[in-house]
C-alpha cells in the first residue's frame, strides 16, 4: 500500500517555489534581508523603550531611590571600563580603583578650586585619565601577566596616599578630603540635582557603552582580541601589540575616570579613604560576577555591588571599614565554581 503524499498546504511557503525544489532553503532565501532588518528593528525599539522608561524613573522616585539609581549607573561605567582591559584585551588590573580616584579628584579641583562647569570638568577628567592610563600601559605592555598586576596593584595602593600629601593637601584637602558646593542644574533646567546627576549618568552610560561597542566590533576590537587569544599569531599578522594595549589601557582608565569625575560630583565629597584598594577588588568581583568578556555584564555587576553595599548597610564613605570583604570574597569563590561565565552567560543560556 503506497503512501499518500504529505499535504503542503500546511505549508507557509510553496515547496516548489524553493529555489528549483532542493528544499535546501528557506523560505525567506529570496529576501536574505527582511528576518535581519526586522531582528533589528525589534532591537531597536526594545532598546528605545529601555531607554525611555530608565529616564521615565528620575521624575517618579524619591531622591534617595535617585542616589543608589545613580551609583549603579555609575559602577557600571567602571565596570564597563575594567571589562574593555581584562575581558577583550586580556590585561589584569589590580588597582584600576586609583584611576576612579583620579578622575574624581580632577573632576573635584576644577569645580572647587577653579569653579569650571560640571559637564567640562567631567570631560577634562576623562581626558586626564586617558592620558595617565596610556602613559601607565607603555611601560606595562611589555610586562607579564602577573608582573602587570602587581604593577596596577602597587598603583592603586600609592594613588590615595598620594592624595595626602602635604604639598597637594590645598587641592586635595588632605586626609579629611575635599566637599563641593551644590551648584544649579545646568542650562536652566527644571530639575532636582539628583535628578540631574541620575539622567546624566544615564547618558553618560549610554554614549560609552555605543563608543565600546563600536571600538570592539571594529578593526580595533579585532586587534585587541587576537592579542588577547593568540598574541604570536597577532604579532605576526602585524598587529601591533606596542601600541593596541597601551591604547586600550588609556580607553579603560578613560571609562573608569569619568564614573570616577560622576561618583564625585553626586557625592558632593572625595577624600582618600574612599579610593582604597578595597574599592579597586570590588570591580574585579564586580566584572566577575557580571560576567567578562561581555558589555551587559557591567550592568549586571554594578547591581549586584549596589545591593551588596545596601545589604551591608554602607555608602561609598564607609566601604572600607564594613565588613563586605568577606561578601565579595564569598561571592567570587561561588562565581568561579558555579557561574564561571557570570550572569550575563547564565541569561545567554538561558535564552539558547
Amino acid at each position: 500500500m503506497e503512501a499518500e503524499p504529505l499535504d503542503a498546504g500546511w505549508l507557509p511557503y510553496d515547496p516548489a517555489e524553493r529555489g528549483g525544489g532542493t528544499g535546501s532553503q528557506w523560505p525567506h532565501a529570496r529576501f536574505p534581508g527582511r528576518p535581519m532588518s526586522t531582528r533589528r528593528l525589534h532591537l531597536a525599539g526594545a532598546t528605545a523603550a529601555t531607554c525611555f522608561a530608565a529616564a521615565a524613573v528620575a521624575f517618579v522616585a524619591s531622591d534617595i531611590l535617585l542616589f543608589q539609581l545613580t551609583n549603579i549607573l555609575i559602577y557600571a561605567i567602571a565596570l564597563l571600563g575594567l571589562n574593555v582591559l581584562v575581558g577583550y584585551n586580556g590585561q589584569m588590573s589590580l588597582g584600576h580603583g586609583a584611576f576612579f580616584a583620579l578622575g574624581a579628584y580632577c573632576a573635584a579641583v576644577l569645580v572647587a578650586h577653579l569653579a569650571f562647569p560640571q559637564l567640562l570638568a567631567l570631560v577634562l577628567a576623562g581626558v586626564a585619565c586617558l592620558a595617565a592610563g596610556f602613559l601607565f600601559g607603555l611601560p606595562a605592555a611589555r610586562l607579564p601577566a602577573m608582573h602587570l598586576a602587581m604593577a596596577t596593584l602597587a598603583l592603586g595602593a600609592i594613588l590615595p596616599g598620594v592624595a595626602k600629601h602635604k604639598a597637594l593637601e590645598s587641592w586635595t584637602g588632605g586626609t579629611s578630603g575635599l566637599a563641593l558646593e551644590r551648584r544649579e542644574v545646568p542650562f536652566g533646567l527644571p530639575l532636582g540635582f539628583d535628578q540631574w546627576m541620575y539622567l546624566l549618568s544615564l547618558c553618560m552610560l549610554l554614549v560609552l557603552l555605543v563608543l565600546a561597542r563600536n571600538l570592539l566590533e571594529g578593526r580595533i576590537g579585532r586587534a585587541v582580541i587576537a592579542i588577547r587569544d593568540h598574541p604570536i599569531a597577532a604579532e605576526a599578522s602585524g598587529i601591533d601589540a606596542g601600541f593596541y594595549k597601551p591604547a586600550i589601557f588609556g580607553v579603560s582608565a578613560m571609562f573608569t575616570g569619568i564614573a570616577g569625575a560622576l561618583s564625585a560630583l553626586s557625592l558632593q565629597y572625595v577624600a582618600p579613604g574612599i579610593y582604597g584598594m578595597l574599592l579597586s577588588f570590588s570591580f574585579l568581583v564586580g566584572i566577575a560576577v557580571g560576567g567578562v568578556g561581555s558589555l551587559a555584564g557591567a550592568l549586571y555587576g554594578a547591581l549586584f555591588l549596589q545591593v551588596i553595599q545596601l545589604f551591608a548597610g554602607t555608602t561609598a564613605r564607609t566601604l572600607e571599614t564594613a565588613h563586605v570583604g568577606v561578601i565579595y570574597g564569598a561571592a567570587l569563590i561561588l562565581v568561579v565554581f558555579f557561574m564561571p561565565g557570570g550572569i550575563a552567560a547564565l541569561l545567554q543560556r538561558s535564552r539558547r
